[in-house]
């Protein structure tokens, strides 16, 4: 499935009506199409506008946006990638399986939403998302024009240059030069000259459209309806407000027309009376003032004021009702899908849809992805949902560690055990002003240890452990824990939020030992940059490993990576590209190189890479053109632990950037080690990525 995001690129330019007229215009060229408003456009509490039109002129079942008022509550307090999130499980409602579009319209921009267009662009991103962007030619030259397609294609393109999908102008006057607008427009901008952001199509101006309905009228003067007659079909397309003469005035009674009149000007009342007798359709006749026609006037012109022409009355003066009417919104009501569906056929009719054809038929390339971070956060939770495992907690009344079990509980990620004295996890809860869960399981490691012993004891009979002794370690809730996996009493282990690597690491390698196949242990970080989730290994198991262990690293992080939804592309990194340097460092990644394509020929990996020749595009084509991987890396292998966990630490405090892990790899059954500096989420994601791990164990 492709999506295709609508941006604006300023205020007014008919953002919502273009993005339901390309997907009528998708629609006609046989394609199953979606239609998402991840935010809702106001804080009204009716249907959005979009999503209302959606599902009741173009019958697409869109899902309700998310509140206004929810998102900007957090975005304020720093919840953006929650926000996100949610956005992502919003799309995956509104694309049922068999959708080839998901048509996504972003923020409309105001002067009440500065946030908006940065929020758009992050929208787009997550969403996976190739940007349409929609301009106004209202109130514009064309140079200004330029510099502001070209701005916005800069804030929506990634950096391997993809993500956007075209442009279309609308509003465009009827003697627009086509030609000459186009020729400017590509003189001034360096992306539509190259061809990177095509016209989708110029959408001229039309009044039909922007036409209300004298109701809408009378409901946005909130005038008293005098007589109703038409005025629920019939659109003012022009309003006459009476101050000369009838003789002089008589050429714009016409169909369409609103006279807006005083009630003593008897003379435009008996003319708009006639007009309509016979058979001109007025939009209405509205008096001004409060005021009426006299009563003889009335009588003489019953037979038009009772009839289908519909009369209204204000209480403001012509003026100033005038005024208000050239300040009415253009705005579609929600009961009149009539204009919006000629609206729609209007817009579909305008648009070109060729320009988006290769991108929207062409299937996904081994279906590769730029997997962002909120899709792969998303993912990864419903992952752990079906997974439904049961994943022990040594450090159970360690206070980050009770409200992430609280947590994974209440979404349903995992089945937590705490391992800790119950009246200490309820003081820990009660001091966090937190509430146990009846699904929250609490073990007392007092009540466990000796069940443990004996099998301990069988483990560990080679090295001689004896029942004292195991009885002295499994005072540790770490050993215990482990114990309980090896013997599979639960799914998985989390620690590290108080203890060492070490601590962690030890007892699973004493107790669960390596998995079938695996020659070593080692760690992966999932590294949640702003447009893609990256792999980093190893940085916190192996210090330096050798040319064969680099390789099991290296091969170990690529099925990591695609276990979670990653296309792996390995670079090896060095301090030197290709043949570009010497040294024993250097061809140590050579031979790590060498020996990944012989044992797995259907990996994608090179090396030796630099990191920006393994990251950036260009660099990439610059240092080792033809590579694979060069430029479009998603693993990224160090040669050594010191290279590693400075890099990933580096950059995950430097361009605060995420670093969900380490996850450990290579054990028989899943144990996975925490940051003493962990957040809660980062414990919440931790056991997430255990409870998948432990469906992916072969005994």
């Amino acid at each position: 499935m492709k999506t295709l995001f609508l941006a604006p690129t300023r205020n007014g330019v008919g953002l919502s009506s273009t993005a339901l007229g390309l997907a009528r215009a998708l629609e006609r060229q046989g394609l199953k199409v979606a239609f998402l408003k991840p935010i809702a456009q106001t804080h009204e509490a009716a249907p959005d506008d979009s999503v209302h039109f959606a599902r009741t002129v173009a019958h697409l079942s869109a899902p309700d946006p998310i509140p206004l008022t929810v998102a900007e509550e957090q975005l304020s307090q720093g919840g953006e990638e929650e926000l996100m999130e949610n956005v992502i499980a919003l799309a995956r409602a509104a694309a049922p399986e068999g959708t080839d579009v998901l048509v996504a319209e972003g923020l409309a921009l105001s002067d009440r939403n500065g946030y908006a267009g940065a929020l758009n662009a992050r929208l787009a991103r997550n969403l996976e998302a190739d940007t349409v962007l929609v301009s106004s030619l209202v109130d514009v030259t064309p140079a200004a024009l330029a510099d502001e397609l070209e701005i916005a294609a800069q804030q929506y393109r990634r950096s391997d240059g993809s993500g956007l999908a075209g442009f279309v102008l609308n509003f465009a006057p009827r003697e627009l030069d086509f030609g000459g607008l186009m020729a400017e427009l590509r003189s001034r901008s360096r992306v539509l000259a190259s061809g990177e952001l095509p016209l989708l199509g110029i959408v001229a101006q039309n009044p039909e459209l922007a036409a209300p309905r004298t109701l809408d009228v009378a409901r946005y003067l909130n005038a008293e309806i005098l007589n109703e007659g038409d005025a629920a079909r019939r659109r003012v397309t022009s309003t006459v407000v009476t101050a000369r003469s009838v003789p002089r005035m008589a050429h714009l009674f016409v169909p369409g027309a609103l006279i807006v009149t005083p009630g003593d000007r008897e003379d435009v009342i008996m003319a708009a009376a006639l007009g309509h007798l016979s058979g001109t359709p007025l939009a209405g006749l509205m008096y001004t003032s409060g005021s009426a026609p006299e009563e003889s006037i009335e009588a003489l012109c019953r037979a038009a004021l009772t009839s289908s022409l519909p009369v209204l009355r204000v209480q403001t003066s012509s003026y100033l009702t005038a005024t208000h009417l050239s300040q009415m919104t253009t705005r579609v009501p929600h009961d009149d899908p009539e204009r919006m569906e000629r609206m729609l056929d209007f817009i579909a009719d305008r648009l070109d849809t060729v320009p988006l054809g290769a991108r929207l038929h062409a299937p996904d390339a081994g279906g590769e992805r730029r997997l962002p971070p909120s899709a792969f956060r998303y993912e990864l939770i419903q992952k752990a949902r079906a997974a439904g495992k049961r994943i022990v907690l040594p450090e159970g009344d360690e206070p980050r560690t009770v409200k992430a079990a609280i947590r994974c509980v209440e979404k349903g990620i995992a089945r937590p055990v705490l391992l800790a004295h119950p009246d200490r996890v309820r003081q820990v809860a009660a001091a966090q002003n937190l509430e146990l869960p009846d699904g929250l399981e609490i073990l007392d490691p007092e009540t466990l240890r000796a069940r443990y012993v004996a099998p301990m004891v069988e483990l560990r009979k080679g090295k001689g452990l004896t029942a004292p002794q195991a009885e002295a370690q499994l005072e540790d809730t770490v050993v215990l824990g482990t114990m309980m996996l090896a013997q599979g009493d639960v799914d998985g282990l989390v620690s590290g939020a108080v203890h060492t690597t070490a601590n962690t690491v030890r007892p699973a390698l004493q107790l669960i030992k390596t998995a079938p196949g695996a020659a070593l242990v080692s760690s992966v970080f999932f590294m949640l940059m702003p447009e893609q989730v990256l792999v980093y290994g190893d940085a916190a198991i192996n210090p330096n490993p050798n040319a064969q262990e680099l390789a099991d690293i290296a091969i170990q992080s690529a099925d990591s990576a695609r276990a979670f939804g990653i296309t792996p592309r390995v670079a090896m990194l060095s301090y030197s590209t290709g043949e570009s340097g010497t040294g024993e460092d250097v061809e140590k990644v050579k031979e790590a190189t060498r020996i990944i394509r012989e044992r797995r020929p259907d990996l994608m990996v090179d090396g030796p890479l630099q990191y920006d020749a393994a990251s950036v595009q260009s660099v990439g084509q610059s240092k080792a053109p033809g590579s694979p991987v060069a430029g479009r890396a998603t693993v990224f292998i160090f040669p050594d632990l010191n290279t590693g966990n400075t890099t990933y630490k580096a950059v995950q405090r430097s361009a605060g950037v995420v670093a969900v892990g380490p996850m450990l790899q290579g054990l028989r059954k899943p144990v996975n080690d925490l940051s003493r500096g962990a957040l809660v989420d980062d414990i919440v994601y931790t056991i997430a990525l255990t409870a998948i791990q432990a469906t992916q164990v072969v005994e």
